[in-house]
């Protein structure tokens, strides 16, 4: 018990003690009337005969004094039961607030959705004891919602692990969704089973960013009990989107300073780092670290012929060639303009060679997608057959880029091993392709 509710309850233990000791002081002066009353009407009755009016006033004031002393009692009970039930009321609503300021607070600190996530369920767990919950939170491409997390779902409720957004009357109308088909209300589409929800928006900043879904245990006759639990369902979903806001906001800058935005490959500073790190790797473990430049052949002109809109339609066709070509442990990268670089780690030079010209026959064939002429020339060097460290793998790779373009374009250029430059004889380039 934390100490707001360790001097709710210090204050509620004296409330009931002052209440006590006048209950027992209201009961002494009843009977005291009744004592009173009782032995003016035997001397009234005994002594006096009734023949003595005074008395008979005394007596009759007596039994009036003592019917209001029970109306206020009654009275006064009643008003004491309503103080009390509001003040429990207030009693619950300050907690439930400390929870949610604590949530929040909490909520700062988030890093990831499964941090966000799990503060949310040790929340809800608090407040709302008899519920359970399932958490959906938009994808990237916002066409659908990702289960994210999910506790405590009644038995024979299985939370689907995604959502439609078009099916959701929650988030198209932006309102809390009561889904009850056992009450004949209208259900959200994707709502198939017999169970009762209420389906809360999570918004923020003019924004969707998630739904939360709540189950009560006891699913008989809850259609009232969901409409008086969506208020502090809002308060839970308010928490959590702007959590959810900050963190995918985070997570777009840091994406926005790792990728070039245009084809969505990693940027020259991120590469530089990955270079680095394959490459002293690969000097402990006795592994190749293979680096391809590729540069598209006469980009200017097609940028002339056909648009600046047209190139880039095929900077990010052809960065999705390079991704589907490449294995994914491959690191791709935008080195500038129309100049594309891959870090193969672990690759020997001749298997980069190979990869390389697959590659650019993969490009070519763009050339019937754009209906333009399309085609790419591909340097490749290797740590430690055709450079000695990550600073000049780089420009080696670029050296045999240039050799590709001055043999005519369209074709793939292996830098020579070192062996050969420190036997003294003059450098070379394998090439492959077609010109």
């Amino acid at each position: 018990m934390d100490k707001n509710q360790e001097h709710v309850a210090a204050a509620r233990a004296a409330s009931d003690a002052a209440h006590l000791v006048l209950t027992c002081v209201h009961v002494a002066s009843i009977l005291l009337v009744i004592a009173c009353f009782s032995a003016t009407a035997y001397h009234n009755a005994v002594d006096n005969a009734g023949r003595s009016s005074v008395l008979h006033a005394v007596s009759t004031g007596l039994l009036l004094v003592f019917a209001c002393q029970l109306a206020l009692q009654a009275l006064a009970m009643r008003a004491d039961k309503r103080n009390r039930a509001n003040q429990d009321e207030i009693d619950e609503a300050r907690w439930q607030t400390a929870e949610l300021f604590a949530m929040t607070d909490m909520l700062q600190a988030a890093e990831t959705y499964d941090d966000a996530s799990a503060v949310l369920m040790a929340t809800a767990r608090r407040l709302l004891p008899r519920y359970g919950a399932a958490l959906y939170i938009f994808n990237n491409s916002r066409d659908r919602l990702d289960l994210a997390k999910a506790w405590d779902l009644p038995q024979g409720y299985v939370a689907p692990e995604t959502l439609s957004p078009h099916n959701c009357w929650a988030l198209k109308r932006g309102k809390p969704q009561v889904n009850v088909p056992s009450d004949a209300t209208l259900c959200c589409s994707h709502h198939a089973s017999a169970a009762a929800t209420v389906e809360i928006p999570m918004m923020a900043c003019g924004q969707v960013h998630g739904l939360l879904i709540l189950l009560p245990e006891d699913q008989h006759d809850v259609f009232a009990r969901l409409l008086g639990v969506r208020r502090l369902g809002r308060a839970l979903a308010d928490s959590m989107s702007l959590a959810l806001s900050n963190i995918a906001l985070r997570e777009k800058l840091r994406t926005q300073s790792l990728r070039d935005p245009l084809t969505g490959l990693y940027n020259r500073r991120y590469m530089e780092d990955a270079l680095e790190r394959f490459v002293s790797l690969g000097a402990r473990t006795g592994g190749s670290t293979a680096v391809i430049m590729l540069d598209l052949d006469n980009f200017k002109h097609l940028n002339d012929d056909h648009g600046h809109a047209k190139g880039d339609a095929v900077l990010r066709d052809v960065a999705a060639q390079m991704v589907g070509a490449l294995r994914p442990t491959d690191v791709l990268c935008r080195y500038g303009g129309e100049e594309l670089l891959a870090i193969l780690p672990d690759c020997s030079l001749e298997d980069a060679a190979e990869k390389a010209d697959i590659l650019r026959e993969r490009i070519e064939l763009l050339s019937e997608v754009h209906a333009c002429a399309i085609s790419a020339s591909l340097g490749v060097a290797a740590v430690p057959e055709a450079a000695t460290t990550a600073s000049d793998v780089v420009p080696i790779a670029d050296a045999a880029l240039y050799a590709a373009k001055k043999a005519g374009k369209n074709r793939v250029v292996c830098a020579e091993r070192r062996a050969a430059r420190e036997g003294g004889v003059a450098p070379r380039l394998a090439v492959t392709g077609r010109g």
